[in-house]
C-alpha cells in the first residue's frame, strides 16, 4: 500500500532537521527585530532529562513504552532526541518513513508503535498537523442517543413517571431505545 504524507523536511548544514511548514499568511516571512534593529538574542532554557520526563508525564505526553524505541536517532545520546517524548517519537516515525524511505512496519517497530498506530498517526498528522499527534481524550464524548429534543421531552414529563416507562415513551415517539438509567440521569440534570 502506497502511503503519503504532506511533510517537507530539509537537512541543514548544522546537521539537524528543519521542518518546512505552510507559508505564513500573505506568504511573507517575518523577522523579529529589537529596538536597535538587530535580531534579539534568544534565551536558552535547559532541562535535565528528569525534569523533561516529569513535564511530559504531567502533561500526559510520555511515550507509553520508551524502552521499545530503538530508532537510531534516539540511541545516539543526543539530548534533543528523547525517547520519552511521545509527540517527537511519533513525528520521527513519520519522518523516517517519508524522508528516509523506511517501510511502515519497520518505522513503527523502531519507534515503539504498531503498524495500525502508524497509519492512525499519519492520518491525524495529515489532517491536523503536529496537533494531530496529540492523543485524543479517551472514552466517549457524552451520551450518544440523547438529543436536545429528547432531553426536553424527558424534562417536561411529570416527575412521578418511572424511568422504564419514559424510556418506552421515547422509543415510541422518537424511535430511540434508551435504558431506564439513562432516562433517570437525564432527568436529574
Amino acid at each position: 500500500m502506497q502511503s503519503s504524507c504532506n511533510l517537507q523536511c530539509y537537512h541543514s548544514e548544522s546537521g539537524d532537521w528543519r521542518i518546512m511548514g505552510p507559508p505564513l499568511s500573505g506568504g511573507n516571512r517575518h523577522t523579529v527585530q529589537s529596538a536597535d534593529g538587530n535580531r534579539p538574542t534568544a534565551r536558552r532554557y535547559t532541562m535535565t532529562p528528569e525534569s523533561r520526563q516529569a513535564a511530559l508525564e504531567a502533561a500526559g505526553l510520555a511515550h507509553p513504552s520508551p524502552e521499545a524505541v530503538t530508532a537510531p536517532l534516539f540511541s545516539t545520546g543526543t539530548p534533543f532526541f528523547f525517547r520519552l517524548d511521545k509527540i517527537q517519537v511519533k513525528y520521527e516515525m513519520l519522518r523516517s518513513h517519508v524522508v528516509d524511505g523506511v517501510n511502515v512496519t519497520t518505522a513503527a517497530a523502531r519507534h515503539g508503535y504498531s503498524r495500525p498506530s502508524f497509519y492512525l498517526a499519519q492520518a491525524a498528522f495529515a489532517e491536523r498537523g503536529m496537533a494531530g499527534l496529540l492523543d485524543e481524550r479517551p472514552g466517549r464524548r457524552g451520551p450518544l442517543k440523547l438529543s436536545e429534543e429528547i432531553v426536553g421531552y424527558l424534562l417536561a414529563a411529570p416527575a412521578g413517571i418511572p424511568g422504564a416507562e419514559l424510556a418506552r415513551d421515547v422509543e415510541q415517539h422518537f424511535g430511540v431505545v434508551l435504558h431506564k438509567r439513562t432516562v433517570e440521569k437525564a432527568r436529574r440534570r
